[in-house]
């Protein structure tokens, strides 16, 4: 399919789920929805490499992983709990290590990088990137910044050179545009095979409020209209030509708006669930048990 469509994360989105449905099957129910899912809980913590087992193991080879990188790879850790070099290439071989069962059995669509605000377009900052990319060698890699350097005028096309040399897929960013802590939606592929989109939603007041209480939620707080997903609609066929795959992600979780939006998008571009049914279908409420006479008396 060479648009693929799906949410960050499964364990809250309780839109895709009735009710009774246990936390341990919810990926399950999820990927009847959705051939595409971002896994989240990386970013805070390696994950234990029997839970990439488990989740491969109970899903349908239909849904494909994209693993964001540990917070540790992509610098989000600062002053003493920054890791020393030496801590580097352990992180990276750990988180490795973790997602070998999904790259075993195909279904690792990526892992995705992505580097904080801080993390401005710079010669040391490059090298990271280099290395970074060398102690991933052989596994998909997307690249996504939170910092408006890459992309200005005098270093968008150098920034877009050097990942595609280097073998970054671009993980192209929908998000508000609020200063350098934002980037532009940039429709250029890096890699021929791949190109990443993640719609962060456009609450600008509430992008850049870290400091804030409940800022996560705040952020993401956002519906996309039927018009903002139509132009999202041509942008998606111009990344199609440019690369075999797009995997779409919506991240706009705070209102639980993503899976609808997800699903308006697949409806939009003709796509349909990987069950077979359409995304716009109603949920089937269930029904109250039915008993013969018998069974009450």
């Amino acid at each position: 399919m060479p648009i693929e469509i799906g949410l960050a994360g499964w364990g809250d989105q309780d839109r895709l789920y009735g009710p009774g449905v246990k936390a341990k099957d919810k990926l399950r129910e999820y990927a009847k929805h959705f051939p595409l899912v971002e896994v989240d809980s990386s970013f805070y913590a390696i994950q234990p490499k029997e839970r990439f087992e488990k989740w491969t193991a109970e899903t349908p080879d239909s849904l494909h992983f994209i693993v964001k990188a540990y917070q540790g790879m992509t610098g989000h850790q600062r002053g003493p709990a920054a890791a020393k070099e030496q801590e580097t290439e352990a992180m990276f071989a750990a988180f490795r290590e973790s997602i070998e069962p999904a790259r075993q059995a195909g279904r690792l669509a990526a892992a995705l990088f992505q580097y904080p605000p801080w993390f401005d377009c710079t010669r040391e900052n490059v090298g990271i990137l280099r290395e970074a990319r060398r102690l991933m060698d052989g596994v998909p890699c997307a690249l996504e910044f939170r910092h408006q350097s890459w992309f200005l005028p005098e270093y968008r096309e150098k920034t877009l050179a050097f990942m595609k040399a280097e073998g970054w897929i671009h993980s192209v960013c929908d998000e508000p545009q609020v200063g350098l802590g934002s980037v532009p939606t940039v429709l250029q592929a890096t890699d021929s095979e791949m190109t990443m989109v993640r719609f962060h939603g456009r609450h600008a007041a509430g992008w850049n409020q870290s400091g804030a209480p409940n800022w996560r939620d705040v952020r993401y707080l956002y519906r996309y209209s039927g018009d903002e997903l139509r132009d999202w609609k041509d942008m998606l066929q111009q990344l199609e030509q440019q690369s075999r795959r797009v995997c779409v992600v919506f991240n706009n979780n705070s209102g639980g708006d993503a899976a609808d939006n997800a699903k308006e998008m697949m409806a939009l571009l003709g796509l349909s669930r990987p069950d077979g049914g359409d995304p716009l279908e109603p949920k089937e409420e269930p029904k109250p048990p039915a008993y013969e006479q018998l069974d009450l008396f």
